[in-house]
Order: C-alpha cells, then sequence, then structure tokens
C-alpha cells in the first residue's frame, strides 16, 4: 500500500492499515524536522478523538490534550458566551497542536513496522497501476495508492473529478504568539475594521486571525501594528487587555472552498485536503481527514485480506455528503464573522443579516443546539 504524504490523514491511514497487517509506506516530501514542526490545526472534534483513541493513537493525546467547550462572540452589541458541550449532542473539543500529534503518528508508525520515505518527491501518480514515479525515476508500485498529500499535490491531478471551488473574498493573517491565552474561551470578534479572532493553543502558544485585503504581505504586519489591532478589534478597553508574547508566525490565509467530486479514480483514494479544502472558519479539516480515512482504511483492509472491494467502491458516496454538510456550515460561519464594510445599501443590508444572525445565535435556544452539533460535529 502506497500513501503519499505524512500528514495527520496519511499517518492515521497508515497507522490504522498497519494495525491489520498491511504493508506500508508512505512517501512526504518535506524532512522529517519540518513535517514534526508545522503549525497548523489544533482543535480536534470528538469524533476524532474517538477515532485516534479507538485506534491506539492517542497516547499523548489524552495526557496532554486540553478539553474545551467555550466559544465567545464580541462586536459593538457586547458579547455572548456559549458553552457548546452543554449543547447540541453534548460533545467537545480537545485542543492538541497538529505538530505534537504528527510526531505521535510518526513514531507509532515506525513501531508498528511501516516505512516512510521523507524528502521524497512524486512526480506522477498511475491510478490504474497504483503506482507512483518520483521525481528521481524510480517508481513505486502497490495493490493501492492514498493521496494524502494536499489541495496542490500530484494525487488530486490523477482524479478526472468534477471541481467545485468559492472564494469567499475574505484573508487572515493567521498568528502564532508565544504568548499564554487571553481568555479562556475561543473568541470570535466582529469589527468595523475586520474579523479577529482568539485560539488557546498551549498554556504559552495562542493562535490569533486578523482579517487583512486580499493581497496583503504578512511582513508588512510588525508585531506591534499586530497587537494594536488586535486590541482595537477585540475591545480590549472593555473586556481586559490582551496577554502579549513574540510571534513565531504569520502567514495569510485566503478563505477558499474546493471539493473534488469523486474523490477517487481506479486505484488512487484521496483523503484530507487533496479530496477537499475547507476554510479554517469552523475548524473542519483534520476532522474531516480523520473521518475520510477510517472510513477508507476500513474499505482498504476489507480489500486486502478479504477480496471485497464493495466498500472501496462506495468511499466517494460515503464521504461526499459529510464533506458538504462541513462545508454548509464553514460557510454560515463566514458570514457570520465577516460583514462588509461601506455605508452602500448592500453593505448595510448585509450587515443587518449578520447582526440578527448572531442576536439569533444567543437567544434561540434551537439555534444554538444546531450551531453544537454541527460546530464540534460531522
Amino acid at each position: 500500500m502506497l500513501i503519499i504524504g505524512a500528514g495527520p490523514a496519511g499517518l492515521v491511514l497508515g497507522n490504522m492499515l498497519r494495525a491489520e497487517g498491511i504493508h506500508c509506506v508512505i512517501v512526504e516530501r518535506q524532512s522529517r524536522a519540518h513535517v514534526e514542526s508545522r503549525a497548523r490545526a489544533g482543535f480536534l472534534a470528538a469524533n476524532s478523538v474517538r477515532i485516534l483513541a479507538g485506534n491506539g493513537l492517542a497516547a499523548g493525546l489524552l495526557a496532554a490534550g486540553q478539553q474545551h467547550d467555550t466559544c465567545a462572540f464580541r462586536s459593538d452589541r457586547g458579547q455572548f458566551e456559549l458553552n457548546y458541550g452543554e449543547l447540541g449532542r453534548g460533545e467537545i473539543h480537545t485542543v492538541y497542536p497538529q505538530q505534537d500529534l504528527v510526531r505521535d503518528l510518526i513514531a507509532e508508525f515506525l513501531d508498528r513496522g511501516g516505512e516512510i520515505l521523507f524528502e521524497t518527491d512524486v512526480a506522477s501518480v498511475d491510478a490504474r497501476q497504483a503506482r507512483i514515479t518520483l521525481r528521481d525515476g524510480r517508481q513505486l508500485s502497490g495493490r493501492y495508492v492514498a493521496g494524502c498529500d494536499g489541495r496542490h499535490g500530484v494525487s488530486r491531478q490523477a482524479v478526472p473529478g468534477r471541481r467545485f471551488q468559492r472564494d469567499h473574498g475574505v484573508s487572515w493573517l493567521a498568528l502564532l504568539a508565544e504568548a499564554p491565552p487571553s481568555m479562556a474561551a475561543v473568541m470570535y470578534a466582529i469589527h468595523p475594521n475586520g474579523f479577529a479572532g482568539h485560539m488557546a493553543r498551549t498554556a504559552t502558544i495562542t493562535r490569533y486571525y486578523l482579517q487583512v485585503p486580499r493581497g496583503t504581505d504578512p511582513e508588512m504586519w510588525t508585531d506591534d501594528r499586530v497587537w494594536d489591532e488586535l486590541h482595537l478589534r477585540m475591545r480590549a478597553d472593555e473586556y481586559g487587555e490582551l496577554k502579549q508574547g513574540r510571534f513565531i508566525e504569520r502567514r495569510v490565509v485566503d478563505m477558499t472552498s474546493d471539493v473534488l467530486d469523486p474523490i477517487q479514480h481506479e486505484r488512487l483514494f484521496l483523503a484530507g485536503d487533496a479530496a477537499s479544502l475547507i476554510s479554517p472558519s469552523a475548524a473542519k479539516g483534520a476532522n474531516l481527514a480523520l473521518m475520510e480515512v477510517e472510513l477508507l482504511a476500513h474499505a482498504l483492509a476489507r480489500a486486502v485480506n478479504h477480496g471485497d472491494e464493495r466498500l472501496l467502491a462506495r468511499y466517494s458516496q460515503d464521504c461526499l455528503p459529510r464533506i458538504w454538510r462541513a462545508q454548509e456550515f464553514s460557510h454560515w460561519m463566514i458570514n457570520l464573522l465577516h460583514g462588509p464594510s461601506g455605508d452602500g445599501h448592500d453593505a448595510f443590508f448585509a450587515r443587518s443579516l449578520q447582526r440578527a444572525r448572531l442576536e439569533s445565535l444567543q437567544n434561540s435556544r434551537t439555534h444554538q443546539d444546531f450551531f453544537a452539533e454541527n460546530y464540534v460535529g460531522i
């Protein structure tokens, strides 16, 4: 079995297949040091924790992960909190930085007898033959190939599906600060200058987001400028100063959505961002990936160990409805958090709808239950 990409999707898939006695080779373009230090997602849904724990992959997560059950919304009309752990299905998030999870998964995969080829670039994928060609001309073959190499990887190019895209016209400056969290809740701040977000990662690291114009150069935002704008948009003069520290990451993320249909072709199967890219507005990316690889691992084990390909044949059919549901909620969150600027009638109309959504979320228990179920679940 060949797996392209040593992110959470590829590593969880590889570990699950090794547990079924299936030989796996993971091919990764980056170095091990790079992969194990790459800071990305940190919020794991209840279903993701179940998948990891149920497959013996959650020792670090259960020892060091922080449970999280509250988010807050702040605007010119005040602030309100939602304890989503007491709403909907009563599910919560577990905060565990992706780089820590990846380190755990790599160590476990190698302990289980898996093989990882780091710093190995894949030039093309032959879906019919389940064969990959490396940049140096070597070829590797397996019974199946799993493409977990992201939106711009070669795996997606080998699947002749329909591609559905949406550019939401919103960009975020994504920041990691060497600073303790300033509040217990995930904070979504809505301000005329644009959205600002606060999300705890560890006791000493906090993720921040700032809405910025499309095409922004992140290096133009000095630390002082960022903190000034975060204090302004989060209304720190009303609710308390933010705990500051050095920024160790700054990059611009454009809010786009991208779904491929189908997410399989011949003997090639996609998972993670290779299958569907989702905006980070609702923390769904890694959780979607784990949902997909659980289904794919079961289907591949059934095919390899029992010669039954029926689950593989319906892999896209089983995944895509859940992918679209997550996309819909992410789209709803984008509209909730971002209002247009300007004084025109269209801008006023859109901002009024935004206020109405917030008021409904604040006051309607039915709306809150719907939010909680979709915020944590897929």
